[in-house]
């Protein structure tokens, strides 16, 4: 996560744990701590972040795959999370515990909010007021909305925990979007084709289920009619603005639509005009002027959905919109809104607001205005060429319509050229100059330097897929999709300057020669010894040429698919290949005989390189890259694979490899460039596989005990939020082990303290080593360490892990730490849990009540000792604000008048009259 200050444009910090590899899919802001951040993310896990600390707070584990949505409560002490593996978790912030998982729907959740503090009061009119808090209410656990792929719309009761009302919220098939309004009184749900469902919401009936828990027969969710938005794709998202009467929605094109929600007078003579319009149409008399006042007062209820929202304004932004969010703003002229687009861009709208009443009818175009961007300085698209300097100074980097070049060291971007649709790209000797091939058969030629465009060539009639500079630096060769490879010289011309008589001398590309062959051509390979041209070819083989009369020397038969890379060692002696057919063969180039072929990775292997030189005697070690998102270094020599480097989102398009070897390149579709440079720390093979194969059997393990989870609540509407997970079960044997070595402790010490009774020089008795070893502790201290040491999001799910047998010994460590007073709030935690997981087997043992009840005893005094003693803190702190305030001068603005002022001035929604 970056996190950024959008008026200056600088990056302020950047949020990131070295254990998370995943990338970040949903973000959401506390509305009670405006510092806290919840971030999801695509392995399933969920963090809290602190923004002035830019740390981490919590963690939390309970969802199978990607998270799709997050959203706080309204007191900021839960949160509620959605997935695409169809399941709802709520979790609890401040104990730091998931409390319950709700399911339902049948595919990823694609919205999801709070309905808290519904409360009414009912003035001498019998009026309602809906959305203001109140203390009566404000005890109620309150109501989750939520949204699916699977056009449903579910409402679901916290407090009882489980769904009290299901709707179809589309009619094509899929729900993509929730948005509600800020006072609780209706929501928008949006799907496919562009179509946008109202719902109202029953807030005084929800208020009365909040008060009373009796579920009436009443319907809470009323569908008020169905609106449609400019562009027919899906809505991804849907925000109403939080003071405003307007929200807006985007889909996957260029804009953002700003919808505006009508007043109660405007809806009234939209109506009155609609009559007027009918009548004329009619013929009919105007009526008589006592008729005229029972008319206008009309009910709303007559007006359409469509005469409440009107289209407002539609912004039209620099890419494609991937998300957006309202900007708070105190004026009241104009509403900002933010963009983030797919281009790598931040960018901010300002849109006026329509004046309540215009006293023409004709509607004025709206504009809007771009006041801020953030343009970050990476590409817009996918990069899918690399190339490094001689001296690995500076690296190039292609894509579609952007050619950049970077400073290796510092990572900042140098120079930025405008080019075709990139395929490949290298530096020229002496590294001023950059070669780019391109999809419509141009080479394109770039000068550093003076960052202009030397000259473009129309070289082929098909796409230039590979391209390479000869070993002796004075020519290169370039393959094509039209069957043909060229060899082009360089060359220095002089030439004219216009408009004088002077010249210049060029950097110019000369054909020489053509190579016809019979298939595309998608990669091209000089020998460092300057004497074969390898090409691969589309029709799955490899042929080698002799440089000098380009005459056939060797045929490369084994790839069942099309060999999309290859490279050649710094000997001239192997030859390495890859495919879309998963595998790497390797090859001799004296006989051209298959060494091994290997299957490598997962998909398609897109590129391969060979560490350039011989220093450490790694010239035949290699790297691959693949569209599996994997990195892998593999030994040439002995058929090993040496290390694998995971960190990319994406197919990794292309890589580098430097020069000296002590680090590569890597680009890919997630539009990172990644530098992984080489440690002095040694490699062991045995130890990476045994972590491979550790790796393997831990992700079965957990996920057979997630599928028998699942056979066992299947039909359940809701159920535990813990997730079983490598780090759980550790934590759970490491407390059986505390606790079987605690319990003997125990033991032991009881039986010498009955025996010192008797004979008081008895010596102490021999404990178990490992409490000598930590000073001499205590078993319940030893117990209590290793407890603690258990993260509180985890520690539920490591005692699920205990079986029943072990559950008489923790509870005899339970009641020490009531006794002693050791850390009360974790006891508590632990022994609830307990109670509830095996209720029935507890209730069934007569030894388990004896030692209940004196748990019960001793954690009742404990707590009453620290009641009593928060009481008079409490008290001794009342004390001390009331002296603060006899003695303290209140300055002359009074900010609480200025607070009431803003509540009374703030208007009622007209969304409140559609319920």
């Amino acid at each position: 996560m970056l996190c950024w200050d959008i008026k200056k444009g600088e990056l302020l910090s950047r949020w990131r744990d070295n254990n998370c590899k995943s990338q970040v899919t949903a973000i959401a802001l506390s509305e009670v701590d405006l510092d806290v951040f919840a971030v999801g993310y695509e392995d399933g896990s969920i963090r809290l972040w602190d923004s002035k600390i830019a740390g981490m707070i919590v963690s939390f584990n309970g969802h199978r795959s990607a998270i799709t949505g997050l959203a706080f409560d309204n007191s900021g002490v839960r949160l509620a999370s959605g997935s695409k593996d169809t399941d709802v978790i709520v979790w609890d912030l401040v104990a730091e515990v998931g409390l319950f998982r709700l399911r339902g729907h049948k595919d990823q959740i694609t919205g999801l909010q709070f309905l808290q503090n519904i409360s009414q009061e009912e003035d001498e009119e019998g009026a309602t007021s809906i959305g203001q808090p109140n203390e009566s209410t404000s005890e109620s656990e309150g109501f989750l909305l939520t949204t699916s792929k699977d056009a449903l719309v579910k409402l679901w009761d916290i407090a009882l925990q489980y769904c009290i009302e299901t709707h179809v919220a589309q009619t094509n098939g899929e729900c993509w979007s929730l948005g509600v309004s800020p006072d609780g009184s209706g929501c928008i749900t949006a799907g496919n084709d562009g179509e946008m469902t109202v719902w109202s919401i029953n807030s005084r009936g929800l208020y009365r289920l909040s008060k009373h828990s009796v579920h009436e027969n009443v319907q809470y969710l009323h569908k008020r009619g169905t609106l449609h938005r400019q562009s027919t794709g899906r809505a991804f998202e849907v925000k109403f603005h939080p003071r405003q009467d307007y929200f807006a929605l985007h889909g996957a094109e260029k804009a953002i639509e700003v919808w505006r929600i009508r007043t109660e007078d405007e809806v009234k003579k939209v109506l009155a005009r609609k009559r007027k319009r009918k009548r004329e149409k009619l013929g009919t008399a105007k009526p008589a002027n006592g008729d005229m006042p029972v008319e206008e007062a009309e009910d709303l209820s007559s007006a359409s959905i469509t005469d409440f929202f009107v289209p407002h304004i539609i912004v039209r932004t620099g890419g494609k919109v991937r998300s957006f969010d309202w900007i708070p703003s105190k004026g009241s002229k104009l509403i900002r809104l933010l963009a983030a687009s797919t281009i790598n861009q931040l960018e901010v709208y300002e849109v006026p607001i329509q004046e309540k009443i215009k006293k023409s009818t004709s509607v004025e175009v709206q504009d809007y205005t771009r006041t801020l961007s953030i343009d970050m300085p990476g590409h817009r698209a996918d990069i899918r060429a690399l190339a490094l300097s001689s001296d690995d100074k500076m690296l190039a980097s292609a894509s579609n319509g952007a050619l950049k070049i970077w400073n290796v060291r510092t990572s900042s971007c140098i120079r930025t050229f405008e080019c075709g649709y990139a395929l490949c790209c290298a530096f020229l000797p002496g590294d001023k100059m950059v070669v780019v091939g391109t999809k419509t058969g141009e080479l394109e030629l770039f000068d550093v330097a003076s960052a202009t465009l030397l000259d473009s060539v129309k070289a082929h009639e098909g796409a230039v897929w590979a391209l390479q500079v000869h070993p002796d630096g004075r020519s290169l060769v370039s393959g094509s999709a039209d069957k043909s490879a060229k060899l082009w010289n360089f060359e220095v011309v002089q030439q004219e300057i216009l408009g004088t008589k002077r010249t210049t001398p060029r950097l110019k590309f000369v054909h020489t020669r053509t190579l016809k062959v019979a298939d595309d051509i998608l990669s091209v390979k000089f020998s460092p010894d300057a004497r074969l041209l390898a090409l691969a070819l589309l029709d799955n083989t490899v042929k080698v040429f002799f440089v000098d009369s380009l005459k056939l020397f060797l045929n490369l038969y084994g790839h069942k698919l099309p060999v999309l890379n290859m490279d050649i060692s710094f000997d001239s002696k192997l030859i390495v290949t890859c495919s879309a057919d998963k595998n790497i063969r390797l090859w001799g180039l004296d006989f051209g005989d298959c060494h091994k072929a290997f299957f490598a990775h997962q998909d398609s292997i897109l590129q391969v390189a060979f560490v350039p030189h011989n220093q450490d005697g790694n010239g035949h070690h290699f790297f691959s890259t693949s569209k599996d998102r994997m990195i892998k270094y593999w030994d040439g020599d002995k058929f090993e694979q040496i290390q694998r480097l995971d960190g990319h989102h994406g197919e990794i398009w292309a890589l580098a490899v430097s020069r000296v070897g002590s680090f590569i390149v890597s680009a890919s579709h997630d539009k990172s460039i990644r530098i992984w440079e080489q440690t002095d720390e040694q490699i062991f093979l045995e130890e990476e596989k045994e972590k491979e194969l550790e790796e393997l059997y831990e992700s079965t393990l957990t996920t057979s005990l997630e599928a028998d989870q699942d056979q066992n609540d299947e039909t359940q509407e809701n159920g535990p939020a813990g997730k079983q997970t490598v780090e759980t079960l550790m934590a759970g044997e490491r407390i059986a082990e505390a606790l079987e070595i605690g319990v003997a402790d125990l033991e032991v010490i009881k039986e010498w303290e009955r025996t010192k009774a008797t004979q008081s020089n008895i010596a102490p008795p021999a404990r178990n080593p490992l409490f000598l070893a930590l000073g001499g502790i205590s078993a319940e201290a030893h117990v209590l360490s290793v407890l603690q040491k258990i993260k509180a999001a985890a520690l539920q799910d490591a005692l699920f892990v205990l079986p029943f047998a072990m559950i008489p010994m923790l509870f005899t460590f339970l009641d020490i730490f009531a006794t002693k007073s050791m850390n009360i709030p974790m006891t508590c935690r632990i022994l609830f849990f307990m109670l509830k997981t095996h209720h029935k087997q507890i209730v069934a043992s007569k030894s388990m009540k004896i030692l209940l009840d004196g748990i019960r005893g001793n954690l009742r005094r404990a707590l009453q000792r620290q009641k009593d003693e928060m009481g008079y803190n409490l008290a001794a702190l009342r004390m001390i604000g009331l002296q603060v305030k006899e003695r303290a001068v209140k300055d002359y603005v009074d900010e609480e008048t200025w607070e009431e002022e803003d509540a009374r001035q703030q208007k009622k929604r007209g969304f409140i009259q559609i319920a």
